[in-house]
């Protein structure tokens, strides 16, 4: 089962398929997807939001709390049992969200739960292991460590190889090319993948 989680970050413009998913929209995130998407659940502390949503909240969270709204989603998404997690509207606005943002997916990732955010010019996700690029052929990348250093086992495909060792607060590993459509990367750590969805 898949969970969404829609967030108050730059509204996500391109189609969002709800098919067998948990939808959970966060707070000001409202405001965007309410004509655009189906919600099964509004959470948060609605300090962003000037109207009551539907369907209605079950609970409303003070503002002043120990997590943010997005973390509140993506918690009970876990508890639920979902095996994959799309976060939409994470990007944009302010920076130490988007940040925070980011971390939601290395938590869900840490739980052994795929996660990725959709913004309108990127794919991001976190990912160890063997990472299949090859969907990606003739997109501009970014992989960068994440969590701690990143070991570069090996890849294939990609027009820029890379060191052995990703240490983080490096940033070597932005802009390479997806060339073929074989392309992987074997990584030992953690890595956060940007997939370039349009040029800026």
């Amino acid at each position: 089962m898949k969970g969404i989680i829609l967030l108050n970050g730059d509204p996500y413009s391109g189609e969002i398929n709800t098919d067998d998913a948990l939808v959970y929209c966060c707070d000001g995130a409202y405001k965007w997807a309410k004509n655009k998407v189906r919600i099964d659940k509004n959470i948060g502390d609605f300090d962003s939001l000037d109207e009551v949503p539907y369907p209605a909240p079950e609970e409303i969270y003070p503002a002043e709390k120990d997590y943010t709204d997005g973390e509140i989603a993506l918690f009970k998404l876990l508890k639920s049992g979902v095996d994959k997690i799309e976060i939409y509207g994470g990007g944009g606005g302010r920076e130490d969200h988007f940040l925070g943002n980011l971390h939601l997916l290395y938590r869900a990732h840490s739980e052994g739960v795929q996660a990725e955010m959709l913004c309108d010019r990127s794919l991001i996700f976190p990912a160890s292991g063997k990472i299949f690029l090859g969907n990606f052929k003739g997109t501009t990348f970014s992989v960068l460590p994440f969590g701690g250093d990143l070991h570069i086992m090996d890849s294939a495909g990609l027009k820029y190889s890379y060191p052995e060792k990703l240490c983080y607060g490096e940033c070597r590993g932005i802009s390479n090319i997806v060339e073929d459509s074989k392309a992987f990367l074997s990584v030992e750590g953690t890595a956060l993948v940007i997939i370039n969805r349009g040029e800026v």
